[in-house]
């Protein structure tokens, strides 16, 4: 069974995620305290986390910046803010979904089930062996690691594979929807907008000059292209 941490302030909603999940068969923790939350994250096992951003004494941001790079789950954020930024700069901190309040209980419960499967699927990827070389990067399939010019670089599991897909098909103009589909899934929640956002982050991580980038190219009104130079 399915360990899923709840960490969020307001009882009424924490009570009624955890309802719902438990509904559908996970065992769910509620944490109403974010240093709580946090505390307890990095001591159990969880296989995903839900985290509110407004929390006392440490916010959901907080949070991720402290245990993404730790933690190699899905983390789903909620928050009653719905503006760009705070979309972007969650996802930026390592989130792999956001939603905004209020939302259907049953639609987090579908987001939930997605972002576990497509973990899933990622921990059973290891169809090939081997590496993949392009333009002095290196990505190894089955130890989920990638190198730039001899030094590791440190990917989520998103950026990976949006870098694992372009790697795969180089040369290729490939659109935000065929990104989304392809790494996400055709039946996955979220929003295709996030795409540029993750390709953003791999270009600062890879490229020399992230604002004038060379392997991950723009091609206007078309999407994106991985260039084997």
């Amino acid at each position: 069974m399915d360990k899923i941490l709840i960490i969020e302030d307001d009882k009424q909603i924490a009570e009624l995620e955890k309802d719902f999940l438990e509904m559908n068969g996970y065992e769910v923790k509620i944490e109403n305290d974010g240093h709580k939350g946090l505390k307890e994250a990095m001591t159990e096992k969880y296989q995903l986390i839900i985290i509110d951003i407004m929390l006392p004494s440490v916010n959901g941001y907080d949070i991720l910046m402290m245990i993404r790079d730790k933690l190699n789950i899905p983390f789903i954020v909620v928050s009653a803010r719905s503006d760009d930024m705070d979309k972007i700069k969650g996802i930026e901190l390592g989130a792999d979904d956001y939603m905004t309040k209020p939302f259907n209980p049953n639609e987090l419960v579908a987001r939930v089930k997605n972002q576990l499967a497509r973990y899933d699927r990622l921990l059973n990827i290891n169809k090939q062996h081997g590496e993949i070389e392009f333009n002095g990067v290196i990505i190894n399939e089955e130890s989920r690691r990638v190198f730039v010019n001899g030094d590791e670089i440190i990917m989520t599991t998103t950026e990976f594979d949006i870098l694992l897909f372009f790697m795969k098909n180089p040369d290729i103009v490939h659109s935000k929807q065929t990104i989304f589909e392809r790494v996400w899934g055709e039946d996955e929640y979220g929003d295709i907008g996030t795409v540029p956002v993750y390709v953003q982050k791999i270009r600062k991580k890879m490229e020399k000059d992230y604002t004038h980038p060379k392997i991950i190219e723009t091609v206007w009104g078309v999407g994106y292209r991985f260039n084997r130079l």
